[in-house]
């Protein structure tokens, strides 16, 4: 009976599609379906002719058979809690930074000229150099870890802020101010509206960068989370545990950027 439904709501849903996003879809479900089937077929080679120790490429029906062991005994569910918490916390507080900081430091010259040339020194300075900082300031709990994410997403997300309010037209500010509109009502009504599209491309980015440094800073000290259970994997010697919470981050990330571009689709209507 459910599977019925369910089947009934994907046909309906297919039905509803035009036939670009028809193929595009078809599209993306091929391109899977053979990634699978490549990495099948090299976890069965490999055992075959007995290239190296088959434990080092597991196929992909042991990698999903432990993640589904991991979601019988329910412990892939604190592991994925605790990543998302420390995820959204640390996306968050960048994100809020960077559009506090990036707005005005677009608009207003002297506000970039004092924020760009801190920027700039500490942009290329790579976040994994700078995680032992943060353990020694603050430690090895979740604070640390909010604050890694948080920096490393920062830098993106303020760059692509000032950029994009920098592009905005001129002629729309002045009839703005000719119409009566204040600073505060120029940058909430006319410069974030125009810029929102330059903005929700260092969003995405921000998103990507937040699943990639996660997992570095729950190496360390961390327990639950996705990175632990790499962690765990790799002193173990547990390839299947190891590539099966690289496949949730990776399927995580993927989600969190629909999500945001469903966002992005919903404020640009």
């Amino acid at each position: 009976m459910f599977l019925s439904s369910l089947a009934e709501m994907t046909q309906r849903g297919l039905k509803g599609m035009s036939l670009s996003r028809r193929r595009e879809l078809a599209l993306r479900v091929v391109s899977m379906l053979a990634f699978l089937a490549l990495w099948s077929f090299a976890s069965g080679l490999v055992v075959l002719l007995q290239l190296f120790n088959p434990v080092f490429l597991p196929g992909p029906w042991l990698v999903f058979g432990k993640l589904i062991a991991l979601v019988a005994d329910g412990s892939l569910w604190g592991h994925l809690a605790a990543t998302l918490g420390r995820v959204a916390a640390g996306f968050t507080t960048g994100t809020a930074l960077a559009l506090g900081l990036g707005l005005p430091a677009g608009h207003f010259s002297r506000v970039r000229g004092l924020l760009e040339p801190v920027v700039e020194i500490l942009r290329p300075i790579p976040p994994l150099a700078v995680l032992p900082l943060f353990i020694v300031w603050i430690g090895i709990g979740e604070t640390s870890k909010i604050g890694f994410i948080a920096y490393a997403t920062f830098f993106p997300m303020f760059l692509s802020t000032v950029h994009a309010v920098r592009q905005v037209d001129p002629l729309r500010l002045r009839a703005a101010a000719s119409l009566g509109a204040r600073r505060g009502q120029l940058l909430t009504r006319v410069i974030l509206p125009a810029a929102l599209p330059d903005i929700f491309t260092g969003i995405k980015l921000g998103v990507a960068l937040s699943f990639f440094v996660i997992v570095i800073s729950e190496f360390i000290g961390a327990e639950p989370g996705l990175g632990s259970l790499i962690n765990d994997g790799r002193n173990f010697f547990l390839v299947p545990q190891m590539l099966g919470a690289a496949v949730v981050l990776g399927v995580l990330g993927f989600a969190s950027g629909g999500l945001v571009a469903l966002v992005e689709r919903w404020l640009l209507r």
